[in-house]
């Protein structure tokens, strides 16, 4: 598996139910009252992070997901930890329910809105840069997911071909995230290193491929 600058192979790999890991998920991350978990998913471009959280979402009944790309939307590649801090996660850890606009959404007219229901057990936030340093006061577990970067810029290369990045827009996201994520080194806050390209078979309707977090992680205090 290539990786990126720093960072370490997670291992030993094992398959695991998603309900189970879910359920390891919800213990880290403990319960509070009167609002939700917030686990930050993170990882690189194209490594499986939209995919992940939508299936933790599925299995636990009323959770909800924030993508930082909505929060990022024209706004910038990843100079945004501001607005999901003040927007999105300040309000929903008060027990507030979360309708926000990001300003560029008001500037261009984009309408709707990033929402969290109050009473949400689980808010999942997930993106490049979702488990920041910059927001571990207001993250109770860090998930991070990790591929192969051969296969992560097969993957884009779609994306490109597909038309939803243009050639350029994607140069200037690498040049902005490969540096960004070897500073960042989310994995060392990570509750559990989630496989993005699984080395295992396993049944990806019902079933993950995680590994413990390296042994410099220590969680996302």
């Amino acid at each position: 598996m290539r990786l990126g600058e720093g960072e370490p192979a997670a291992g030993p790999w094992r398959v695991e139910p998603i309900a189970a890991f879910a359920a390891r998920l919800l213990a880290a991350a403990g319960v509070h009252d009167g609002r939700p978990a917030v686990v930050a998913v993170d990882g690189r471009s194209s490594s499986g992070k939209t995919s992940l959280a939508a299936r933790l979402a599925v299995t636990v009944p009323g959770a909800a997901v924030v993508h930082t790309d909505d929060v990022a939307w024209w706004q910038s590649v990843l100079d945004w930890d501001d607005l999901l801090a003040e927007g999105v996660l300040a309000p929903a850890r008060r027990g507030e329910a979360v309708a926000y606009r990001p300003p560029a959404w008001d500037e261009r007219g984009r309408e709707g809105a990033i929402r969290v229901p109050a009473g949400t057990p689980l808010l999942i936030v997930e993106g490049v840069g979702a488990g920041r340093r910059e927001l571990t006061p207001l993250l109770d577990a860090v998930v991070y997911v990790q591929c192969d970067l051969d296969e992560r810029d097969r993957r884009d290369a779609v994306r490109v071909a597909a038309g939803e990045i243009s050639p350029e827009g994607h140069a200037d996201w690498m040049a902005q995230e490969e540096p960004f994520v070897a500073r960042q080194r989310p994995w060392e806050r990570a509750f559990a290193v989630v496989a993005g390209t699984p080395p295992l078979p396993h049944d990806p309707a019902t079933e993950l491929v995680a590994a413990p977090p390296p042994a410099t992680g220590s969680g996302p205090g």
